[in-house]
Order: C-alpha cells, then structure tokens, then sequence
C-alpha cells in the first residue's frame, strides 16, 4: 500500500498569488483566489507574519464533519465494496480513494465538468481509453465512466501507475491535475501551480485525516511494556 508515501510529501516553494478553499460537508473543495466569505482559509500564498502554507480546512475545523460524512453518507456506504475492491486490486489506499473522489466530485457519480471529465473520480475519456480494459474498450468512454465501478477501477489503475512513475503521491495527484506534460516540464516535481498546489494539498490533507481516523478506530486499548 502506499499509506508510508504521504508522509514524504512536500509542498514547499515560493508562491506569491494567493488561493483560499475550504472542503464543504459534501466533500467537495472550494477554491478561489481571494477570501469570498468566512468559509475559506488561505491555502497558498503568504500571510502576514505566516510561511505561505498553511492548512486546509479540512483537517482542522472541519475534518469531525467530513469524516462523519464520509462515514455515514448513503452515496459514500454504497461505494465501499467498489473502493475496496479497486484498492486491494491495485495496491492504492482506499482512504487515499476517498480523498480524490471527495475533492474531485463529492462522490457524485454523475458529474461531468466543463472539461469533459466524468464520474467519481473526474476521467477525461482520452485518459479512461489510456487505462481501459480490453473489455471496457468495447463501449465508449464517456459512457463507461458513468459506472461507478468502471470509473473508480480506471481512476485507481491511473493513480497506482502515477505513482509508481512519479515515485510520490504528491507529484501522481499533481500529474492527475495539471497533466503529465506539465509535470515533466518541471522535473518530475510538483508544478507552481496554484490551482494544482491546491488540488494536491487538498487531498493530502483529508487523506491523512482519513487514515489517523483508520488508525484510532483500529485501536481498542494500550498495553505499557517495562523499560529494559
């Protein structure tokens, strides 16, 4: 699995624009370049007496009512056998499964954004071809990714086999949002972007809350052992 990899992930370098978001309680990202209302937190840029990178909420206020929603929503309960069968097929966390479908889509199945990328995981039909089955070859991209489980299994091949290329989690996601082009005219490195910055810390955030609320939930007691 790939839960050891987040923890190597960097967001640093100088970014003068400022990019403020929040999650809602759907799981959906708002991002924008000025504060619009109380809602939203800066994300990228620098604040006064700040290091430029502070946290999304997400993870601080609003990481309890996420959670919870990511716990109980019908939409999300439906997933689960389909999130966790793609993550046992191709090596990818399923929390790390939530946290893109969350900010890509707020798990609507249906969405199509003004680009043309569809579903959960918001697939463009070029890419869906890229990572299609001979199987799935056989009906057309755009409506394939209307299915959930096609759509989640292209999306978690795609994403194991970013990062697997990339080596990180942090620079996969930024491949995911900018393009793989703009990833390579970087170096290999996550592009100063701040839509994109945004994008990857954004997932990172919830991904990490998602996986210290595994762990805790995983905990049923503590045993102390003697100093030797």
């Amino acid at each position: 699995m790939l839960a050891g990899l987040i923890l190597a992930a960097s967001l640093g370098g100088a970014v003068r624009a400022e990019l403020w978001a929040f999650v809602d309680g759907a799981g959906v990202a708002h991002v924008a370049p000025a504060q619009l209302d109380s809602r939203y937190r800066r994300v990228l840029g620098d604040a006064p007496g700040g290091n430029g990178a502070e946290q999304v909420p997400g993870k601080t206020d609003r990481t309890d009512s996420l959670l919870l929603w990511l716990e109980i929503a019908p939409e999300v309960k439906a997933l689960r056998p389909v999130l966790r069968e793609a993550a046992e097929a191709h090596g990818v966390d399923e929390e790390l499964l939530k946290a893109v479908i969350a900010v890509e889509s707020g798990f609507n199945a249906k969405a199509v954004s003004p680009r043309g990328a569809v579903g959960l995981m918001q697939i463009t039909p070029v890419t869906a071809d890229r990572y299609a089955t001979p199987a799935e070859l056989k009906r057309p991209a755009a409506t394939r990714l209307l299915d959930a489980r096609i759509n989640v299994h292209t999306g978690t091949r795609m994403l194991a086999d970013l990062t697997r290329r990339y080596g990180g989690i942090d620079v996969a996601l930024a491949a995911w949002n900018a393009g793989e082009a703009t990833v390579r005219r970087h170096g290999g490195k996550v592009p100063p972007i701040d839509e994109t910055r945004a994008h990857v810390q954004l997932v990172l955030e919830l991904y990490w809350a998602l996986l210290q609320d595994r762990q805790s939930r995983r905990a049923t007691g503590m045993q102390m052992q003697p100093a030797r």
